[in-house]
């Protein structure tokens, strides 16, 4: 185990501070929600059943109970009206009620969200960073949480005392629990962390503010969470890697420690077992050995596919084309540059633009296609009365993201692609 000192100043100064304001602010919403009527709603379920619950009062644990001791005892999440619940949560309105456990996709993605606010946990309090983000990839089996260490490199040998820290907090059975800040209290909560200062103001005006507590890690969250840490009982570091603060590598440089988390320890083993014998198989690794791409550090995120990968992907272009025909697919050819106008039309230069390869051509601003579907676009509109509805359009047309580099990763994560 590798143990190095920690930011005592930094920790011994905001933890304190946050969880006083926490408590504070806690307090007050729970007074004010006391005070609110707990006027009669009704909560229907997924089989049409109707519950009588009470504003203000009645969480969607409390309904679980009803239903049976064996979903409360799994219940991780819930979705209110089409918006995901933490089950703690009081009910406001009439509302349609689904509850989710594990098993469901919903439940496995909040448990390793949450699970990446204990690995934060542990990360804060044994190295004292300064934490960033910490998500769960999307249908990924994992998480991370990118945090700021100074001159500190993690590596392997951190592993043990980072994994520790995180089962000891699992452990003890902490609950997540969530308020609702103004910007202002959100400044003064985080004002020792420039990285949530600034993710703080760049939310918009009307954005409702939540931060989410668990044991002594106090952290902006848009949540939902798992009733309690407790839920978590295996997790273990998988990795570590630099990353810059929000992919800009003129901004700071960071430190993403990826975890992976279960209900139990059976799951886990397998887990990491599937790791190994995928290992084997990266695909990385095979492509170089049986000559069917490479990549150039003059070209990141882009794949060279050699004279046995070009077969092999022409093949699966020959197969794909011949299921356009069966399922009535009309196939075109688009540009791969449009200007910009075009991606202010289709919204991906209001909210996609800094993920694109922007250029100027003749003082007008260009972005080379991340997505075929706004050119198709332009292709109804100009053939709107030789096409009729309704009506499939491919296109095998170059496609390039401006991802992150720490984020590519062989032919899964790239900037190019069809």
């Amino acid at each position: 185990m590798v143990s190095h000192p920690k930011d005592d100043e930094y920790l011994n100064a905001a933890i304190p501070k946050r969880i006083k304001m926490f408590e504070s602010i806690q307090a007050e919403q729970k007074t004010q929600r006391l005070s609110l009527s707990p006027d009669p709603i009704k909560v229907t379920l997924p089989d049409g059943t109707v519950k009588d619950a009470a504003k203000w009062q009645t969480t969607p644990f409390d309904v679980a109970k009803e239903i049976s001791k064996n979903l409360a005892n799994n219940a991780l999440i819930a979705r209110v009206n089409g918006v995901l619940w933490d089950m703690a949560r009081p009910l406001e309105q009439d509302c349609e009620l689904r509850i989710y456990k594990f098993e469901d996709d919903e439940g496995r993605d909040t448990f390793w969200h949450s699970s990446a606010h204990i690995l934060g946990q542990s990360l804060e309090m044994e190295y004292g960073c300064k934490l960033c983000i910490g998500p769960c990839t999307t249908r990924g089996e994992d998480f991370y949480y990118d945090a700021f260490y100074g001159d500190l490199g993690l590596n392997d040998d951190h592993f043990k005392q980072i994994d520790a820290g995180a089962l000891k907090a699992a452990a003890k059975k902490q609950p997540f629990e969530r308020i609702e800040v103004t910007r202002d209290q959100a400044l003064e909560m985080f004002s020792d962390n420039k990285f949530k200062v600034e993710i703080i103001n760049d939310l918009d005006a009307d954005k409702t503010i939540t931060v989410y507590r668990c044991g002594p890690l106090v952290d902006l969250c848009g949540g939902p969470h798992i009733p309690n840490t407790s839920f978590v009982k295996a997790i273990a570091c998988l990795k570590a890697s630099s990353a810059y603060w929000r992919g800009n590598k003129d901004r700071a440089t960071l430190q993403r420690v990826y975890g992976i988390s279960y209900p139990d320890q059976k799951s886990l083993k397998e887990y990491l077992l599937r790791l190994e014998e995928a290992k084997k198989y990266d695909h990385r690794i095979l492509g170089a050995k049986q000559k069917l791409f490479s990549r150039h550090e003059l070209s990141p995120g882009s794949w060279f596919f050699l004279p046995h990968g070009a077969r092999v992907y022409n093949k699966l272009i020959d197969f794909i084309r011949s299921q356009y025909r069966v399922r009535g697919y009309q196939e075109v050819i688009s540009p791969n540059l449009f200007n910009m106008d075009l991606w202010v039309q289709s919204g991906h230069a209001a909210n996609y633009k800094k993920n694109m390869f922007i250029l100027e051509i003749e003082k007008h601003e260009f972005g080379l296609k991340p997505m075929n579907c706004p050119g198709h676009c332009l292709f109804f509109r100009q053939f709107l009365s030789d096409w009729e509805l309704p009506l499939r359009i491919a296109d095998f047309g170059v496609l390039h993201r401006n991802e992150a580099s720490g984020a590519l990763s062989g032919l899964t994560r790239v900037r190019r692609f069809q």
